[in-house]
């Protein structure tokens, strides 16, 4: 498994701590499941912007946050989200979900 270095402020360092004790997990592993997490989210994040400004449709959005078009849809209900699609993008939609 490769290795990368991170430079933490004093508060930063502090809080992982305690973030491994509470999770009773080593601070390797605390690491790699807040770098999981917040990449997840990050991902989701970029996808809500792009389907939020019109830029992707359901299919490139659920691509671009990692999940399936149902799990991209279930965002979107927990979200909130509203787009301005247009007739052709609801047939692209169509279309990639017959294919799947």
């Amino acid at each position: 498994m490769p290795t990368i270095s991170a430079r933490l402020s004093e508060d930063e360092l502090a809080e992982l701590e305690r973030v491994a004790e509470l999770l009773d997990d080593d601070r390797s592993t605390t690491i790699r499941k807040a770098l999981e997490e917040g990449l997840a989210e990050l991902r989701v994040r970029e996808a809500v912007g792009r389907y939020q400004q019109g830029d992707v449709a359901v299919t490139e959005a659920s691509r671009i946050a990692g999940l399936s078009v149902a799990e991209w849809l279930a965002v979107g209900r927990e979200r909130n989200l509203t787009t301005q699609l247009r007739a052709a993008d609801l047939r692209r939609d169509a279309d990639d979900a017959r294919e799947l």
